[in-house]
């Protein structure tokens, strides 16, 4: 996945759960609020294996920012949202910011193609 189609993705996951924590969720009973979170953890971890594999990574890193983001949304409120917030950082930098790894490797070829 390229960092343009990453971030893509990112952004209306991102804009899903904070329309659903803002507009629906307070009408909603407690239960049910985890329910559609849960529900939204799945393509994150997607599209976060994806970009992951695209760097030349396993999936399985995938499990750091989504922790980190269950632990720090919607806002830290303990020493351990904050470490989630940390993590959230560093998952940014490296999976938004930094290129692919060039060439083929051994999840298949890069999505972004070579700049010249």
């Amino acid at each position: 996945m390229s960092r343009a189609a990453f971030l893509a993705c990112a952004a209306v996951l991102l804009a899903l759960a904070y329309g659903y924590a803002y507009e629906i969720a307070p009408r909603l009973a407690p239960g049910l609020v985890w329910i559609v979170y849960t529900l939204l953890l799945f393509p994150t971890a997607c599209i976060l294996s994806k970009r992951l594999h695209d760097r030349g990574r396993a999936g399985w890193w995938a499990f750091a920012p989504v922790w980190a983001l269950v632990a720090a949304w919607p806002q830290p409120s303990s020493p351990v949202g904050w470490v989630g917030v940390a993590v959230l950082a560093a998952t940014l930098v490296d999976l938004a910011l930094l290129p692919s790894q060039p060439g083929i490797n051994r999840f298949g070829p890069p999505a972004e193609p070579p700049r010249a």
